[in-house]
């Protein structure tokens, strides 16, 4: 017999019910081997917290030079950043603490006023701009990267003392890893940086380029050890728990069942039955667990083979931080995934969710409140919320084109959620077998170290139009020649910078420079024109294009709707397939699409032939943002688009961030300027924002 809850009555508390499942396919057993070890469960004696030697090094450091951290996931990374904020305040410096995540910046927003004061931390992201004058700043990379734009083309000093850049091994990333590298070259030497994270393979590189640009020291501080140790173990598909690595006969066994394993779930098409998962980790005191899988559809799915594995703990705390999260978002008291919170404990967390959504089960999985949570790689990337347990189930990882072979960077920051530090003694990685895993990979991984971070500097527009207000193009190349493109190059590593970097960035500059001339940008002195200077204020994917409907008179000129349905296009890179017939678009909206789509059409032809990408513009996000401009139903335009809700959502954000940067159009293009305004108040309401 199992118990599952209702909902709370009405004085909160969550009341049992019974319900009978059917006979388990899985026996929860481990081997004798592992006895020992499990008896290492639980939670450490308390004690007085005692800053770490290499917390205090890193800290000593950073007050006199640069200083990169390399440490596992946990290890106390952000106590050297908030006791490195306390020093630099202290003694009446500014600072700057920049992360790649929305969802973390707000996180340390709130953390950090909590330490140092409300009044003390402002906030700055392409949503939020709060108290940005106060004296400690918790922002995004790019919003850094703009202000730094902003202070060279007025002649500044950068007004901080001290910028923190966290989770820098995206300064490695393919897409994103241009704003960091920019900010490393950008940042006046006076200004001390620290930089965190878990997985940098090549850290001494890194450190020596800042060294040769900087001209200041660069202090590596290195931290091997986890504060949790990782065990890793193997659940054989009759529900055995055996130990992973421990002897090598076993491993043979072990591979023998992963194929049985395969076998079991290829032929049938079954996939693993988690609610019997969690049911044997629970006999073992293996939870809370983060499950990661390959799709989104694979976490939603997961969700329904839990729901006949109530839980059967009673608990005020559970339904009261349920309920404030409810009160802070409304719109959730409906979500299809809430009683699989209620009543399993156990959620699902990805991109296709809303951004509340997803707060709602990072808040109660810190909590404590979960057992389990189903996700995709994003939970790995800066998220936190540790468990005591990791489940793998796939040795490859969805990149953004295709799945390719889990990485040692990728791996590190899933294993670096299992333990949490001050709840458990031990972690564990428990490898699932299945269609997709590789257990001789997933064993390589275990002792292969992150990969090395290669530059990923290019040229955009965006970033000429911005270097151009205030560097010559013979200044430009000199960034290119401290570029850290240029620095690998130099040295010849065995994994060079792709080309279209380094030496040919140059070359490469010359031809984005010869368009933006020959487009009227830029004069025949290199300089920009009048044109040019605005269009630079426009820090988005295709501002030639923005550009030319700003000039040609494009865009709407009284209807805020309208103006923001014909932006959303220019936000979407994907291929996304959705159930709108473009043919029963609204004729006002028909219309001022159209005469879009024609006003840059010569301009893009202009584009490809000159060898650069233009994005084609999807026109079924034109018919979602103007719905939901106008006021309409969220969950009847999800359904009837066919998409995800953080699909939309992630829409709507990115739109009302190039809204945003035609807001900063006030003194050249004051109307679009007051439209784009009301336009951005229209799409940013609930369930997008929330309190």
């Amino acid at each position: 017999m199992q118990t599952h809850y209702r909902r709370p009555n009405a004085a909160g508390r969550h009341q049992r019910s019974v319900k009978k499942t059917d006979t388990p396919r899985m026996k929860p057993e481990i081997e004798p081997l592992l006895k020992n070890v499990f008896t290492r469960i639980g939670k450490p004696e308390s004690a007085p917290f005692r800053p770490d030697a290499f917390q205090m090094e890193a800290l000593q450091a950073v007050q006199e030079a640069d200083c990169l951290v390399v440490a596992p996931t946990g290890s106390g990374k952000t106590w050297i950043a908030q006791e490195a904020i306390r020093s630099f305040h202290g003694r009446g410096g500014r600072c700057w603490y920049a992360s790649p995540l929305k969802a973390l910046t707000n996180a340390k927003w709130v953390e950090f006023g909590g330490i140092f004061g409300d009044g003390q931390v402002g906030i700055l992201t392409g949503d939020t701009k709060e108290n940005a004058d106060a004296p400690i700043i918790v922002g995004t990379t790019e919003i850094l990267r703009n202000q730094l734009y902003d202070v060279m083309h007025r002649g500044e000093d950068m007004d901080c003392d001290l910028v923190i850049l966290d989770e820098a091994h995206f300064l490695g990333d393919p897409d994103r890893g241009v704003v960091w590298e920019e900010i490393l070259i950008y940042l006046p030497v006076r200004v001390n940086i620290l930089l965190l994270s878990a997985t940098i393979g090549n850290a001494d590189e890194i450190g020596r380029w800042l060294v040769s640009i900087r001209k200041k020291p660069c202090v590596i501080v290195r931290e091997e050890k986890r504060p949790v140790p990782l065990y890793p173990l193997f659940l054989h598909p009759s529900g055995r728990i055996m130990p992973y690595l421990e002897k090598q006969d076993l491993y043979g066994r072990l591979a023998s069942f992963a194929a049985e394993g395969a076998r079991s779930h290829g032929r049938r098409g079954t996939p693993p039955h988690f609610g019997e998962i969690i049911h044997v980790l629970e006999r073992f005191q293996l939870l809370p667990a983060i499950f990661f899988l390959k799709s989104r559809s694979d976490c939603d799915a997961a969700l329904r083979s839990c729901r006949e594995m109530a839980n059967p703990i009673e608990s005020d705390a559970f339904g009261n931080d349920l309920e404030e999260q409810l009160r802070r978002a409304p719109y959730l008291r409906q979500h299809k995934h809430l009683r699989d919170i209620e009543r399993a404990r156990v959620a699902a967390h990805h991109g296709g969710q809303l951004p509340a959504w997803k707060f709602l089960v990072e808040t109660m999985m810190k909590r404590g409140h979960l057992n389990a949570i189903f996700a995709t790689s994003t939970v790995a990337a800066g998220v936190n919320f540790p468990a005591r347990t990791i489940c793998l189930l796939n040795s490859d990882l969805f990149n953004g084109h295709e799945f390719s072979p889990l990485r040692g960077t990728e791996f590190h920051q899933m294993t670096g959620r299992a333990g949490r530090r001050g709840q458990d003694r031990i972690g564990f990685l428990l490898v699932i077998p299945g269609r997709f895993m590789d257990l001789l990979h997933v064993r390589k991984l275990l002792f292969r170290e992150p990969e090395a971070i290669v530059s990923r500097i290019k040229n955009d527009f965006s970033m000429i139009l911005n270097l151009l207000l205030s560097h010559t193009p013979a200044d430009i190349r000199d960034v290119f020649e401290k570029s850290l493109a240029s620095f690998q190059l130099s040295r010849n590593v065995k994994q060079a910078p792709a080309r279209g970097q380094g030496s040919s960035l140059w070359e490469d500059f010359l031809v984005h420079l010869g368009f933006l001339k020959a487009e009227g940008f830029v004069d025949d002195g290199d300089r920009l024109t009048d044109t040019g200077a605005w269009a630079s204020k426009l820090r988005l994917d295709q501002p030639l294009l923005i550009a030319e409907c700003l000039r040609r008179d494009a865009f709407p000129r009284q209807d805020e709707k309208l103006l923001a349905a014909v932006v959303a296009p220019f936000v979407h890179d994907g291929d996304q397939e959705t159930r709108i017939d473009l043919k029963k678009m609204p004729r006002r909206l028909s219309q001022a699409s159209l005469r879009v789509a024609k006003t840059i059409k010569p301009l893009s032809r202009r584009m490809e032939d000159a060898g650069f990408a233009v994005t084609p513009l999807s026109g079924w996000t034109s018919v979602v943002m103007y719905q939901w401009a106008r006021g309409g139903d969220w969950d009847e335009i999800v359904q009837a688009a066919g998409i995800a809700d953080g699909d939309l959502a992630m829409l709507i954000l990115r739109t009302a961030d190039n809204l945003r940067q035609l807001m900063s159009l006030k003194q050249t293009h004051p109307d679009i300027a007051a439209l784009a305004f009301a336009a951005r108040e229209a799409i940013l309401r609930e369930p997008v924002v929330f309190e």
